[in-house]
């Protein structure tokens, strides 16, 4: 996996992160199968019937783990008070960069030890699957006293794990915390694993080989795996591998996609021509994408922007490869067999290049010349959000499971370079029955809602969806009980390893 930037959770932003954080934290509340919402450190929990008021109570066999932080060197029990403390934190920008998910909460209290209380300034439906995220876990205040600027490299949690061991770019060690208050369905103190190494390795082969060799119990990921090796041309691994390693491979809530900004001052004025923008989504073949760039991995997008597993989608046609429609869009649209086009430019991340020519490709087949601009990828992405690319490749990555989270990115409120609408799409309609849906909690008119939204996206077209990622690993079979779930989470309470 990639580098490890902080273990404190306030800075959860990355999968390296929050894959290690998981180990190490706990929050509220937890994820359950098919996004069901399981008790953790909240043993239960009460909505107010106006939805601004969430009241959670606490077990009380929860303890931070052994540090010198605490006066004996104990690891003390979790009060309400440190869910205080730790959701403070957030509201620091020099802290944490998720201030934004707190944007609708009005204040949070501990009327005594085991309740914690959190009041929101307007009904928000999905502000439970926000709580999931790992910037929520409970910290102590002591470690956070203690070690400041260096939390992060001194976690502190309540979490299967602690750290033991970190050397930065190559390996974390993790052992069991054997303090840790789950407990399996037979009564059994979770977690099974005496400890965890995590190594960062950037290079496939290198990390495709060490696998087979038994160095590493799992790989994850496209660039980690090694399609070329590992998979045959159905994306299906290959039968000499089959007797060491299993595959793990299920719908991420992941779109990519490319964007369109709908009021660019000092870019190409002919994308702000619907027609335009609706040739390029038909003359795209997502099918060919998937199957030769990704070795059939991800599922090409043609029902819209919400990616599967998430409700309503599925509900709508979004696009799919017609060249013959899309010549007729153009010819609609005053450019004849793309004749009058000129200086469109698809800026990229150089990691994204093969799959920008073949889009290139694809686009000249009905007349539309573009050029391909390829960035580093920070430089793409501060770009996009700063409005320097009129057109440009990227991905959403759901930060909970709820399609709102997709739909946010066009709502006009969000506009960057202070929000995430980054292409600038903006319609009142839209807005409204977004709003309308933060407070809805009937779970399938929400999701009528959201499919409604998601056909306004596909009709005004600023996106072009190209695929829906999916998550994929590869596990050496002397592992069991590790679980996989769209949002690409890394569980490892009830992970088995046979001995050899």
């Amino acid at each position: 996996m990639g580098d490890v930037t902080s273990l404190d959770p306030a800075q959860a932003q990355n999968f390296e992160n929050i894959w290690v954080d998981n180990q190490l934290y706990n929050g509220l509340i937890q994820t359950g199968d098919s996004f069901s919402i399981k008790p953790c450190i909240a043993r239960k929990w009460e909505i107010s019937t106006d939805g601004l008021t969430y009241t959670f109570h606490l077990r009380n066999d929860v303890f931070f783990q052994d540090n010198e932080a605490f006066a004996d060197g104990k690891g003390r029990k979790v009060v309400a008070h440190d869910f205080v403390f730790s959701f403070s934190r957030l509201l620091d920008p020099r802290v944490s960069d998720a201030t934004s998910l707190l944007d609708k909460v009005d204040n949070f209290s501990a009327p005594d030890d085991s309740t914690f209380v959190i009041h929101l300034k307007t009904p928000f439906t999905p502000f439970l699957h926000i709580l999931l995220m790992k910037y929520f876990s409970v910290v102590p205040e002591e470690a956070v006293k203690k070690y400041e600027i260096d939390f992060g490299e001194n976690p502190v949690g309540t979490g299967p794990f602690r750290l033991v061991k970190w050397e930065e770019g190559n390996a974390l060690v993790l052992k069991r915390n054997s303090h840790y208050f789950e407990k399996d369905s037979i009564g059994n103190s979770l977690p099974y694993l005496d400890g965890v190494i995590v190594s960062f390795l950037k290079d496939e082969e290198t990390s495709f080989l060490e696998f087979m060799d038994g160095k590493f119990d799992m790989v994850s990921g496209i660039n980690a795996i090694n399609p070329r090796v590992a998979f045959a041309a159905d994306g299906q691994l290959r039968k000499e591998f089959a007797d060491k390693v299993y595959m793990q491979q299920i719908p991420f809530i992941k779109t990519d996609y490319l964007g369109f900004i709908l009021d660019n001052k000092n870019g190409n004025n002919e994308i702000k021509n619907v027609l335009v923008r609706k040739a390029i989504n038909y003359a795209i073949n997502r099918k060919e994408i998937v199957r030769y760039l990704r070795y059939n991995i991800g599922i090409p997008a043609e029902s819209g922007f919400v990616p599967p597993s998430l409700p309503g989608h599925g509900k709508i046609a979004g696009y799919s490869y017609n060249p013959d429609t899309a010549m007729k869009l153009l010819k609609e649209a005053g450019y004849p067999n793309g004749q009058g086009l000129t200086g469109i430019s698809l800026f990229v991340s150089s990691e994204d290049y093969a799959l920008a020519e073949a889009i290139q490709a694809q686009l000249q087949n009905v007349g539309i010349n573009i050029k391909v601009e390829t960035e580093q990828p920070a430089i793409l992405s501060e770009g996009a959000a700063n409005g320097q690319y009129y057109f440009f490749k990227k991905s959403w990555i759901g930060d909970y499971p709820d399609p709102e989270n997709f739909l946010s990115l066009f709502y006009s409120k969000y506009f960057s370079p202070g929000g995430i609408n980054y292409t600038h799409y903006a319609n009142p309609v839209f807005d409204s029955l977004y709003e309308r849906s933060l407070s809805e909690t009937d779970d399938s008119l929400r999701a009528v809602e959201y499919t409604a939204m998601d056909k306004m996206i596909m009709d005004a077209a600023p996106v072009v969806p190209l695929y829906y990622d999916e998550v994929i690993r590869l596990v050496s079979k002397r592992i069991t009980g590790l679980p996989v779930d769209p949002l690409n989470s890394l569980d490892l309470r009830r992970v088995k390893k046979e001995r050899l």
